[in-house]
């Protein structure tokens, strides 16, 4: 049994949820059908006053059984599954008697679902824990009762942000909304809280369950609120270019319910679940960003047989725009940060960023002053090498320049201990050539953030060819302990994500060298499912530094008797950056112009630098050039080892550069698509387009023995 019953002297009944075997409760087959004995005993069991639902474990109820849903694929079996608990928890809120959810901790998905269903909700007031239905960000909805019930309680317009976000709030935020009623100090309160409030309701009912029950704020029939209705479905439309069926299923479930009756309302409801489950979209999003997510963050990767790695103090090389991101990072986390630049003015400005990033969360209430001051109190800007002694770790942040980051690595490494590990933050540069300027190769390793560092969660950690499995365990703990999710890939120019994201961008600078409209090709790769056109990321990175690290990797090759192959994009580069000056958005010109009043708009004069070539390609073969060719140098690092699992791929593209996160990330890209077709539409664009979209031979193989990416 996963439910404990006890009557105490008041004749008050808790329920106690105790799932057997796993660190959190979830809903599944087993939960419904021990539910339902807990209420058969309840009826049986008179007199009684009242139920009070709770945990025994640390959170309240996680969610509902994600293996089972991603599994099922017949409707008859989720419709079964879904309808099976709601007839329990439906039951629940029409025994007659008062029923309150004293929820303990973290109540998410199906957590909430469940306690929604209870006329009563009184929380623990602990800022740690996370109140919310999340389901839109797996491709599904609340499918449980919750979309409707909470619709009900809340009305339209107030419902939808919980609804088509998924952000978990804490018990005050919760509390304010509506959703929570009442808060604890504690747990014994929070079961006097519970016991009190049903001896003083015992008639107690839901509101929608009320004679005369009116949905707060009107309902679809209302002009105002038809008008908000329409409205939101221009701002999907414009959000989502509609490649995700939930956030739209959610708007059309909550409209429809809205004009029926709960229990029709509830069944419309399922109905939309059962469809987005078995789509494809759910699960290419359930399979990276759950499974394969889950696997990485349980360290998948980590070397095993060493013993955690703990960072206490990290020294930063460089305090600019990724140095003090990182500094941000760990300073939040509780470490020690030692912040280092060129002179003391400098390294406090780097301080003054991150204090700057701590007033943003103060403002938002995420934060108190004293918490802020405490972060801030640290961090030590420095120009001082010597004050690096006592760190455990070295991060090198400084500008992509090998003879620069030679030069630090080595002042660095006079200054520490013989075992402490030194890692670059560089995004290109091969990490065994950078180790070759260190004196401890072994101590050695890549560590590779994204910028803004305090909103990217990705890090990219990179192997050297040296680099021991005792400092890779001490890099993946340090971006676990930061709260970041960790890749591991092996070394190579642009390692796995510079690599394959730059083939995004050289192909957007191909189709505006050949001609076609910049528009058109920005547009289509939003409808894509990328978060901008290769132009606007081009400008975000800067030509500038494209250039640089176009230039740094031709200088590196020619030192080993190589040229580097010259593409379109080079000549792009080369007019926008030698010829016209514009280097991007932090200089306010690039292929866009940033007028300090208005939006960013295309700049005019791109058709006189590449004249339209008169034959616009098929929208389609825009579209496919450019995410197909991410998709294939994804292949190539697979095949090569630079990256060596299935799950690092798909999640460093999601989460690294923003791959069209409904198709699962650059592989689940392919398996979406299916591998035979993948192969011979690749055909199809190396035959019009050149031999980069020729398709790799382990992809061929995969083909002819039926196999997909797992």
């Amino acid at each position: 049994m996963s439910i404990k019953y006890e009557k105490d002297s008041q004749n008050i009944v808790t329920l106690t949820i105790d799932t057997a075997g796993k660190s959190v409760n979830v809903i599944d087959q087993a939960f419904t059908s021990d539910l339902q004995q807990a209420l058969d005993g309840f009826v049986a069991d008179e007199p009684t006053a009242g139920i009070i639902l709770t945990s025994e474990k640390k959170s309240f109820v996680a969610g509902g059984d994600i293996d089972s849903i991603f599994k099922m694929s017949d409707p008859e079996l989720i419709f079964n599954f879904i309808e099976g608990f709601k007839a329990q928890v439906r039951r629940l809120e029409t025994l007659g008697k008062p029923v309150v959810a004293a929820i303990n901790g973290t109540a998410m998905g199906g957590g909430l679902e469940l306690a929604l269903a209870c006329h009563y909700r009184v929380a623990i007031d602990d800022s740690r824990t996370k109140i919310a239905l999340p389901e839109v960000n797996l491709g599904l909805l609340p499918g449980g009762g919750g979309l409707t019930r909470l619709t009900r309680l809340l009305g339209l317009q107030a419902a939808f942000q919980y609804l088509m976000e998924g952000t978990p709030v804490n018990p005050q935020e919760a509390q304010k909304a509506g959703i929570i009623h009442e808060l604890a100090a504690d747990r014994a309160e929070m079961l006097q809280k519970a016991r009190s409030w049903i001896m003083s309701n015992p008639k107690a009912v839901q509101p929608w369950d009320t004679k005369g029950y009116k949905i707060p704020g009107g309902d679809p029939t209302q002009p105002q609120v038809a008008q908000m209705i329409s409205l939101a479905t221009a701002m999907l439309t414009m959000k989502t270019y509609n490649n995700y069926p939930a956030p739209q299923a959610i708007l059309s479930t909550m409209v429809d319910g809205a004009l029926v009756d709960f229990d029709n309302a509830s069944r419309i409801e399922t109905r939309a679940f059962i469809s987005l489950a078995i789509g494809k979209t759910s699960k290419n999003i359930i399979r990276s960003t759950w499974y394969q997510l889950n696997e990485i963050n349980n360290g998948r990767s980590r070397p095993q047989g060493i013993e955690q790695q703990v960072t206490k103090k990290v020294g930063i090389l460089g305090a600019g725009l990724m140095g003090h991101g990182i500094a941000h990072a760990a300073a939040m986390s509780g470490i020690e940060v030692v912040l280092k630049d060129i002179n003391q003015a400098a390294a406090e400005a780097g301080k003054t960023q991150v204090q700057k990033i701590l007033d943003g969360r103060v403002r938002q209430g995420k934060l108190s002053e004293a918490e802020k001051q405490s972060i801030l109190d640290r961090i030590k800007p420095t120009a001082n090498v010597e004050d690096l002694r006592d760190c455990d770790l070295i991060i090198e942040a400084v500008f992509e320049n090998r003879e620069l980051k030679g030069k630090v690595t080595r002042e660095a490494e006079a200054q520490i201990a013989s075992e402490t590990v030194f890692a670059s933050n560089t995004s290109t540069l091969p990490i065994t050539s950078l180790a070759e300027m260190s004196s401890r190769p072994e101590n050695f390793i890549g560590i590779h953030f994204f910028s803004p560092v305090h909103k990217m969660k990705l890090v990219e950690i990179i192997k050297g060819r040296k680099t021991s499995a005792r400092t890779l365990a001490k890099a993946f703990d340090f971006v676990v302990k930061i709260h970041k999710t960790p890749i591991v890939v092996n070394d190579s120019r642009g390692f796995y994500t510079s690599r394959v994201f730059t083939t995004f961008v050289n192909e957007g600078l191909a189709l505006l060298a050949e001609g076609q409209p910049p528009r058109v090709t920005e547009m289509t790769a939003m409808l894509a499912g990328m978060p901008m056109g290769p132009l606007a990321v081009a400008d975000e990175v800067n030509l500038g530094l494209a250039m640089h690290v176009r230039e740094q990797t031709r200088l590196d090759l020619a030192a080993s008797g190589k040229e580097l192959d010259e593409i379109p994009a080079d000549k792009v580069l080369d007019k926008m950056v030698n010829q016209e000056k514009r280097l991007g958005k932090a200089q306010a010109a690039g292929f866009y112009d940033y007028p300090t009043a208005g939006k960013k708009h295309l700049w005019p004069k791109l058709s006189e630098l590449f004249p339209p070539s008169g034959k616009q390609l098929p929208v389609r073969d825009i579209s496919d050039r450019m995410m197909f060719i991410q998709a294939l140098e994804s292949v190539r690092c697979y095949e090569e080892g630079v990256i060596e699992s299935v799950g690092d791929a798909n999640i460093g593209s999601i989460f690294g550069w923003g791959f069209a996160p409904f198709k699962g990330g650059t592989l689940q890209f392919i398996n979406d698509y299916g591998i035979r077709e993948f192969v011979l539409r690749s055909r199809e664009l190396s035959a019009a387009y050149g031999a980069r979209f020729e398709p790799p031979a382990m992809l061929i193989q995969m083909m002819n023995e039926e196999k997909t990416f797992s």
